[in-house]
């Protein structure tokens, strides 16, 4: 697809702004819609910009060539710009354009974003898809009834429950590669794994949709894979929806980490970000919000963003999750901290399954936080703190209510390195003598300094005990008599590398 080919888009009636033969020769390998002033970081080379200008004031004259340098810098192809907010396009906007050779296209009020949109992606997936196997063995009325049902924007499940119907093949589900269902009855045990590709599929073990016969039928075959080729339009059009949602839930996530200056004083711009990922904006009665991080070792962040979507979809609450500027995944949620603690448990081992055993996916549940700067950033700090729980699984606010459970965020290396910093002597001493000063001074903090329990747990008379507490005093350089030398003690012990 190339740029010009918008302007033969009859039903959208796309006109020309501004652009020379050369440059509507660009290829376009994508679109995104931004209303933001400088949106370079969430686009890619290529891509077409749809933007209903809101950004643009007519006071300030340089906006315009800002918005259009962002553009320039990104390296997209074109933008689209609709003229429903101030009735047509800003002079000062096709004077940056020009500047920068970018091509400027119009669309009229009316239009929807949502249509061009789709009709990008289409022309995307019928360019990909040219000269692949076609759809020969689903007779020409029931490939014109999908693509009727299709374009009326009937329902996935409707969809593939008439097509199902007409054609005779086994019963069918279609369903993320990630195991949610999208439309038709749940595939019976042993075959979720199998299915025919729907739609894009991007490589994330969690996007793509999948066309599931629940019976094996040879003879059905030629016909589930047309099916699948014939089904490939619902699949793109909420591939780009899921897109168009992670880069707003981006713009939110940058807001918190105030790199877009969208979380000032006034917390104006966050809540114009909550307002777009359809979260509460801090009204009273609203539902609280809950920070989730997720990291998945040694692969893209995106993939922990397609995770936590995968995951928090069946929550039926408002949600937003994405990645922020610096790579990192997360979400908020519009509902009870426990409920959303909950749901990611039942969910993670099914997303762990399609990951294999050399990656772990990671999840931290920050607490219900108020829909204001201060308060949602913490929440996603202490989320993005407890992502190192035990055993990669899920850390949840809720375990930050001890020593031991403070420590386990921080770093290993630096845990290492505490406890040798404290604890290096009693080690070097244990190794070279047969009495374990370590363990007597675990079990003389653990019954709270007395000299007679930890004697009986040790089998050891009192006196030792007392020679032994201060010896360790003695290496350590530690009172253990004062509060504050047992807490740096206790904490070096619970600071232990793993075995």
């Amino acid at each position: 697809m190339i740029v010009g080919d918008l302007l033969d888009l009859d039903d959208l009636h796309i006109r020309l702004a501004w652009g020379t033969p050369e440059l509507l020769a660009r290829p376009a390998t994508g679109i995104s819609s931004t209303d933001l002033q400088d949106p370079a970081r969430y686009l890619r080379p290529g891509e077409l910009v749809l933007t209903g200008l809101v950004w643009w004031q007519p006071a300030d004259g340089s906006g315009a060539l800002r918005f259009a340098t962002a553009l320039r810098s990104a390296g997209v192809a074109a933008l689209l710009a609709g003229e429903g907010t101030h009735g047509s396009i800003p002079e000062s906007l096709v004077d940056a354009c020009r500047t920068h050779g970018i091509p400027l296209l119009a669309v009229p009020a009316g239009v929807s974003f949502r249509s061009v949109t789709d009709r990008v992606y289409l022309r995307l997936w019928g360019d990909l898809r040219a000269g692949a196997q076609d759809t020969a063995a689903i007779p020409g009325t029931v490939r014109r009834e999908l693509a009727e049902l299709m374009h009326a924007g009937t329902a996935p499940a409707e969809v593939l429950a008439h097509a199902v119907g007409r054609l005779g093949v086994p019963d069918c589900s279609l369903a993320t590669a990630g195991g949610r269902l999208v439309a038709g009855p749940a595939a019976p045990g042993g075959r979720g794994d199998l299915g025919l590709p729907v739609g894009p599929q991007d490589g994330s073990p969690f996007t793509g949709w999948r066309l599931r016969p629940h019976a094996r039928d040879a003879a059905a075959e030629p016909v589930l894979q047309g099916l699948a080729e014939l089904l490939a339009p619902l699949a793109v059009r909420a591939h780009a929806e899921a897109g168009g949602r992670r880069r707003t839930a981006g713009h939110l996530l940058d807001a918190l980490a105030g790199t877009t200056g969208a979380a000032g004083d006034g917390g104006t711009g966050l809540a114009e970000a909550l307002a777009a990922c359809g979260l509460p904006t801090g009204t009273p009665g609203g539902a609280p919000l809950v920070a989730v991080a997720a990291r998945i070792d040694d692969a893209p962040p995106a993939w922990a963003a397609h995770a936590l979507a995968e995951a928090l979809h069946p929550l039926d609450a408002p949600y937003a999750a994405g990645t922020d500027g610096a790579g990192r995944a997360a979400a908020v949620v519009a509902a009870p901290a426990a409920q959303v603690a909950d749901r990611l448990r039942r969910a993670r081992p099914a997303l762990q399954a399609r990951l294999g055993g050399r990656r772990t996916l990671r999840l931290g549940v920050g607490p219900a936080a108020a829909a204001a700067a201060g308060p949602l950033r913490a929440a996603l700090v202490q989320a993005r703190y407890l992502l190192d729980g035990p055993s990669g699984a899920i850390g949840t606010a809720a375990e930050l209510d001890s020593l031991a459970g403070l420590l386990r965020g921080i770093p290993p290396e630096v845990t290492a390195a505490f406890h040798t910093r404290l604890l290096a002597p009693l080690a070097a001493h244990d190794r070279d003598n047969g009495v374990s000063l370590l363990g007597t001074l675990a079990a003389f903090l653990d019954h709270d300094g007395s000299w007679a329990r930890t004697a009986e747990t040790l089998c050891i008379h009192v006196n030792t005990v007392h020679y032994r507490i201060r010896r360790i005093e003695d290496l350590t350089g530690r009172n253990l008599a004062r509060l504050q030398d047992r807490l740096d003690l206790r904490a070096a012990l619970l600071c232990a590398p793993a075995a």
